[in-house]
Order: structure tokens, then sequence, then C-alpha cells
């Protein structure tokens, strides 16, 4: 049995730990992108309607002091942010028709 990552309170998130808890947005950009919809919508499923819970829990801490069990919650909901974007409103793990913008200024704005 693999070892517990959330506090007690949020033992029935244990299953989303290994995948979810991850400490940078790069790594949770990159789990959303491999993830399929269907496992994404069981982590959204599962976690959101906790979510307030959770931040309260973590609110008990400053940021310099998390015990390890809190700073894997947190990181669960910086991915169910993450994961949101794609459920609630993309619809798919990726998102469509989006490229990096620039904005190269050739002259100053003229009116």
């Amino acid at each position: 049995m693999a070892a517990k990552r959330l506090p007690s309170a949020f033992a029935e998130l244990e299953e989303f730990a290994d995948t979810w808890c991850l400490p940078t947005e790069t790594e949770r950009w990159n789990q959303r992108l491999s993830s399929t919809m269907g496992e994404m919508q069981a982590f959204y499923d599962a976690f959101f309607p906790r979510l307030e819970d959770a931040i309260e829990y973590c609110d008990k801490f400053s940021l310099e002091d998390l015990p390890e069990d809190a700073l894997n919650l947190l990181h669960l909901i910086y991915s169910l942010i993450m994961v949101a974007m794609s459920i609630e409103i993309m619809h798919q793990p990726a998102p469509v028709d989006a490229a990096d913008a620039v904005m190269i200024r050739t002259g100053e704005p003229r009116p």
C-alpha cells in the first residue's frame, strides 16, 4: 500500500495524490495534457466538493510552515485549478486555437 500523502481528513482523495500532487505548474500542465477527460473528470468530481474544506485546512498554516501533508493538499488544489479549465471551459485537455501571444511594437501608438 502506498504511503499516505494527504491529511487524514482528505483520505478519500488519496487515490489522486500520486498523479496530481505536483509541485510545479509545468508538471501540472504536462499532467493535464497527458490525462484523458475521464481521468480529469473523476478527479474534478471527487475534489471540487471538498475544495473549500481543503483551502480552510491549508489556511491553518503559514506557507513557510506547511506540514508535508498540507503541502501535498495545496498542490492538489493547484492541480484542480489546472484541471477545472479543461472540465468547465474547454472540454478537452489542451487549449484550442491558442498560440503564444506576442506583441512587437514597431512604432508608437497613433490616434
